[in-house]
Parts: C-alpha cells; sequence; structure tokens
C-alpha cells in the first residue's frame, strides 16, 4: 500500500486571499497531474493535516479523482483538536467540507493547541507513516515548507522515502500549459 504525504504553502505566504485567485487552479493541476501518476503507480492513500492553502487544494482535488479513480482514499491528520477553531466561517465551511470526504480523521495529540511543538509533532508522525512527500515548494520563496521539508530530508537519509517537489518553474510550465488549452 502506497501513501503518500501531501502539503506545501498557505494561502497568505503565496499572496492568495480568496478562492478566486487564479494561481489556485495551476497548483491544483500540478498536484493532480503527480497525484494520477502516482496512482497509476499503486498509490491509496493520502494523507494532508487540513492545514489552508496546498492541503485543502489537495482534498478537493482528490474529491474529484475519486469519481475516476474509486481506490484512492485521504486521511486528514491534524497536529491537534479543533485547529479550525479560530479560522473565519467561509474558511471553516470548507474544512468541514473536506473532512465531511475524508476517508479517515485523527489528530496527533488529542488534544487542543498549546504550543508550536504540535506542528512539528504532526509532520513527524505522518512522515514516519508514509512513503514519500509531495511538497509544493520553491528554495526561492521558503516559507513554512521549508521545515516540513528540513524533516522529510533527515529521514529520508535514513530510511527509503521519497521526497517530490512542485516548484514556480513547474507552475509556470503548467499555467502555460493551461493557457494553451483554452486558446
Amino acid at each position: 500500500m502506497q501513501t503518500i504525504y501531501v502539503t506545501g504553502y498557505r494561502p497568505h505566504e503565496l499572496g492568495i486571499f480568496n478562492d478566486r485567485h487564479p494561481g489556485i487552479p495551476i497548483i491544483k493541476k500540478a498536484i493532480e497531474n503527480e497525484l494520477r501518476i502516482l496512482l497509476e503507480d499503486g498509490l491509496e492513500w493520502v494523507v494532508i493535516s487540513g492545514q489552508q492553502g496546498v492541503e485543502t487544494w489537495t482534498a478537493e482535488v482528490i474529491i474529484e479523482l475519486k469519481k475516476e479513480y474509486d481506490n484512492i482514499k485521504y486521511s486528514i491528520i491534524t497536529p491537534f483538536l479543533e485547529q479550525e477553531k479560530n479560522w473565519n466561517e467561509q474558511k471553516q465551511l470548507k474544512y468541514q467540507y473536506i473532512v465531511s470526504h475524508a476517508d479517515f480523521v485523527t489528530s496527533v495529540t488529542k488534544r487542543p493547541y498549546e504550543a508550536p511543538w504540535q506542528f512539528i509533532e504532526k509532520d513527524k508522525f505522518i512522515i514516519q507513516n508514509t512513503d514519500s512527500l509531495l511538497l509544493i515548494y520553491d528554495e526561492e520563496n521558503e516559507g513554512s515548507p521549508k521545515y516540513v521539508k528540513n524533516l522529510a530530508q533527515k529521514y529520508a537519509d535514513l530510511h527509503n522515502y521519497n521526497i517530490i517537489e512542485i516548484n514556480a518553474y513547474d507552475l509556470q510550465v503548467i499555467a502555460e500549459e493551461m493557457q494553451r488549452e483554452d486558446w
């Protein structure tokens, strides 16, 4: 059984402040393209932590892919209970939507937010319980994904763990392909 952890930027790290931003379909297409390749290779489970941005968009992509691939499942493994508690209503509704479609939902620490260590423990747990990482990340725009990449790299140095990155160049290529298709 193949499993992958998909994560990356939060929307504000990319300058995205609403669901109509033109960058979202490009990021979603990049995730979809990669997941399709992995599905043909035996991927069964995608793991996210339910964070806003790349992880939410990943869940939306999987919900669509489930119409085509009945073997794909996704789980949401949050760092702590009620992570969405302080989000605005629109973000909470989107989160409830992706939770309602998830095949498995749990929390690493089984208690509400206490401190940043819960995010690190969540990343460690998910990395140790997946076969690979799909990371939307660009070295030129570090942001929060650099911490996951560092943890995954340390883990990969000692274990058979694959790290797949989608960077700004990859997104640019997809944007150009999508533009050509629209013509």
